[in-house]
């Protein structure tokens, strides 16, 4: 029988990619949430509006699961007080509405598969192994990741089964991070951040959409899941090996931190800092990484680059 899966933010790129492999491998029956009603090939497009508590319900009808990715890009913007509103609001209030929209429906969807960061546990947090049972730290990002998670209890309470997948640094040719750490590296500018030392965790997207799959079919995963490939890296690290696979050099000094403050703000703690994250619970709850270490990833990733 095919599902149906409600999927919100479905144009961003966790999204799109999910979306191509739950078509292409499942043959389910996609519908997304969307700000604007525009024709999107194979996908049935159903209007919301969260920061005016507007939704066209009828989205909800017939669905098995709903997978909630919506919220404003963290890194798109300088972090005035206004945007990091915005970045909360557009994570708690559309999280609020899909549960007030489900409380009324006669025949609720089974599951919810949410969208959370590994920021919830600081933006900060060294060398120190971080999993699933760590505490939230206390910064900006920490704050908007607990209060999203916090969000979803409201349809966890309604007996709807709820994963909370925290997403790492996610590795895509298309957007997000590589793009920007390639193209210093490409004009042979590559060059650690700050001290260098800051970890990432990192996974590869296609990695990520599986893990969102996983999430939707499993119906024994409950509770938070970090979404992390197998073997962080440092900063510096991260920089040496995508040089090596692109054939570019990497011998300049680090960027200070200083500077990368003064054009972020705020905002630069994003890159400055980072969190070393364990996915031992994923995988123990069965889950098979494709691309599991860093180099054959950004082969993997760049190959056609």
């Amino acid at each position: 029988m095919t599902k149906t899966i409600l999927i919100t933010g479905g144009t961003g790129l966790i999204g799109q990619r999910l979306t191509e492999l739950l078509l292409a491998q499942k043959g389910y029956s996609i519908r997304y949430l969307s700000r604007s009603k525009r024709a999107i090939k194979n996908v049935e497009v159903f209007e919301w509006h969260p920061q005016k508590g507007e939704i066209d319900a009828t989205a909800f009808e017939g669905v098995d699961a709903v997978v909630h990715l919506a919220g404003a890009g963290v890194a798109d913007k300088r972090w005035t007080e206004s945007r990091k509103d915005e970045i909360l609001k557009s994570r708690t209030q559309s999280t609020e509405l899909i549960a007030q929209t489900i409380r009324k429906m006669s025949t609720a969807p089974k599951a919810l598969v949410n969208a959370s960061a590994i920021g919830y546990y600081g933006i900060n947090t060294g060398a120190q192994l971080l999993h699933e049972e760590s505490p939230a730290g206390n910064d900006f990002l920490a704050e908007v990741t607990s209060k999203w998670e916090n969000a979803t209890k409201e349809i966890e309470e309604q007996g709807i089964r709820t994963v909370k997948i925290r997403v790492g640094v996610v590795l895509s040719p298309q957007s997000g991070a590589l793009p920007k750490l390639l193209q210093p590296v490409r004009l042979g500018l590559g060059a650690p951040l700050g001290s260098g030392d800051q970890y990432m965790s990192w996974i590869h997207i296609d990695d990520i959409a599986r893990i969102f799959m996983k999430a939707l079919e499993d119906e024994t995963m409950r509770g938070a899941y970090n979404g992390v490939a197998p073997a962080p890296v440092t900063n510096a690290e991260m920089t040496k090996r995508l040089a090596s696979v692109v054939h570019r050099p990497a011998f300049l000094p680090n960027v200070p931190a200083f500077m990368l403050k003064m054009m972020l703000g705020e905002m630069a703690s994003i890159v400055l800092e980072g969190n070393k994250v364990s996915c031992d619970k994923i995988i123990r709850a069965g889950f098979e990484f494709e691309h599991p270490g860093l180099t054959e990833a950004l082969k993997d990733l760049l190959k056609e680059n």
